[in-house]
């Protein structure tokens, strides 16, 4: 990127050519010397108007290697990272730590390696065991194809792959050298891959830490010795105004602020349907108020609590006050251990006034391992995010190379998404799809006539209805619940 100092220089530097064509040897020689002057000056300037190379390109002066066993090592202006068989992962971590900075480098790595680069990370004895912790602008050559995502090492897990955004996968270039740009500044961490963004992330776990090169961990003794390298590392910490990217809205922002919208949210139609403080906009799905008991709002998390595993028999669930007919839904939830729960929607709050939970199509919520419910009913159809007791999570809810441990943040946060446009609706587990059906169809009246719910008229097909979360008797954690009309 040229800056505004050279563009002007290279200006100049024509104006004086025409300057020389009309003076004597005397003058020629005295201009030449001072656009000499002039344009060293502003070259200078460049390099180091607010950015500061990370790497001499002869040492590893000013990094340490963190955490694993893999070998890092200075080459030929390169840093080269080389994987080792059964070592942890491997960070070279900068001393120093960062907080808002624009980065730039370059990575080549052997397609059969995972790597990554760690921003505003940490190690403390409490979190990840005491190994780093924090996000990583993720280098991914395999089938998956999730280089430029955003993950957070060693405690949340993945918060931006690329699933939402199909397109720029192939902004990776296999077998070649891969320019990355990370602009991390306040709550917003957006990355580019090869001039292509592919992550837009606000997140206020950590607003500063160090920078470290990854050598992922190896289990497959073939692998032992492959490199990842690393060129051209910069960092911009002051010139913002001039080196910042223009807000857009190219890709999918995703937001983790708790109980609150960013300005694109807003501007994109985006409403909280739980404020995070009140009980307003909700009551119960079989009263005209909120339930006295059996629900709990302390420090921005709303919690169905325990009481015993019984449906509907303490609070009760509870509902919105407002009818949805098409919208995009999110909703945090976290489990306990065992525990039993759902969001439903197209809610009819008229359909069951007897014991049991209020009727609507239901992307579940469970804990597949300790709940007996993830057995029952047909092929799975009860298990975690399931459109309940009719279509089973599918085989996307596995990212290639991930099992289900790393899908499910097992009893920490996880997001639940559920889009109904028209006839179509998809449910969404952290940021997969796991669920894609058509409403009011032949095959939907089939599945319902297949399901416990084959009793209840026009299950399903309702043009609007209600969200609902639901008491189970288990107790279970909700946050960030927002919603999104569609016309």
């Amino acid at each position: 990127m040229y800056s505004l100092h050279l563009i002007n220089s290279l200006y100049m530097k024509i104006i004086i050519d025409e300057i020389l064509k009309k003076v004597d040897d005397y003058m020629r020689l005295k201009l030449k010397f001072y656009f000499l002057m002039f344009i060293s000056c502003n070259i200078i300037n460049y390099g180091q108007d607010g950015w500061l190379n990370l790497f001499n390109g002869k040492n590893l002066d000013g990094w340490k290697v963190l955490d694993g066993d893999a070998k890092f090592e200075a080459v030929d202006g390169t840093i080269v990272g080389i994987s080792k068989f059964k070592s942890r992962n491997t960070f070279l971590s900068t001393e120093k730590e960062y907080s808002d900075f624009i980065l730039e480098y370059e990575i080549l790595v052997d397609d059969e390696l995972n790597s990554g680069v760690q921003i505003r990370s940490a190690k403390l004895p409490e979190i990840n065991g005491g190994n780093i912790h924090g996000y990583q602008i993720e280098v991914d050559p395999s089938k998956r194809s999730w280089t430029g995502g955003i993950y957070d090492e060693g405690r949340r897990g993945w918060l931006y792959n690329l699933e939402c955004n199909q397109d720029v996968k192939k902004a990776f270039k296999h077998g070649e050298w891969n320019k990355f740009r990370v602009e991390a500044i306040d709550k917003n961490i957006r990355v580019w891959v090869n001039g292509i963004e592919t992550a837009d992330l606000i997140d206020d776990a950590n607003s500063k830490g160090i920078i470290a090169l990854q050598v992922h961990s190896i289990d497959n003794e073939q692998l032992n010795g492959k490199k990842v390298k690393f060129r051209n590392i910069r960092i911009n910490q002051t010139d913002f105004e001039n080196e910042r990217s223009y807000e857009s809205n190219v890709i999918p922002q995703i937001s983790y602020l708790t109980n609150s919208l960013t300005k694109r949210e807003i501007f994109e139609g985006w409403k909280l349907l739980w404020d995070g403080k009140t009980t307003n906009g909700w009551r119960g799905a079989k009263m005209d108020s909120f339930p006295e008991k059996g629900w709990e709002i302390s420090n921005g998390i709303l919690t169905v609590l325990n009481s015993g595993g019984y449906e509907s028999r303490n609070g009760g669930d509870i509902v919105t006050e407002k009818k949805y007919k098409y919208f995009e839904l999110e909703v945090d939830f976290k489990l306990t251990i065992g525990a039993n729960s759902g969001i439903k929607y197209f809610v009819n709050t008229e359909l069951n006034k007897g014991e049991g939970s209020a009727i609507g199509c239901e992307f579940q919520i469970l804990d597949d391992e300790f709940h007996p419910d993830a057995k029952l009913g047909v092929n799975g159809n009860r298990t975690l995010a399931s459109l309940y007791d009719l279509i089973a999570a599918n085989a996307l809810f596995y990212a290639p190379n991930e099992n289900n441990p790393k899908r499910v943040n097992k009893y920490g946060w996880n997001r639940a998404k559920v889009i109904v446009n028209g006839k179509h609706v998809e449910h969404f587990l952290n940021g997969i799809k796991v669920v894609e059906y058509e409403r009011n169809t032949q095959m939907w009246k089939a599945l319902v006539a297949c399901s416990k719910y084959k009793d209840w008229p026009y299950f399903g097909e309702f043009e609007d209805g209600r969200i609902l979360l639901q008491d189970h008797g288990d107790e279970v954690y909700f946050k960030n619940i927002k919603i999104k009309e569609i016309n």
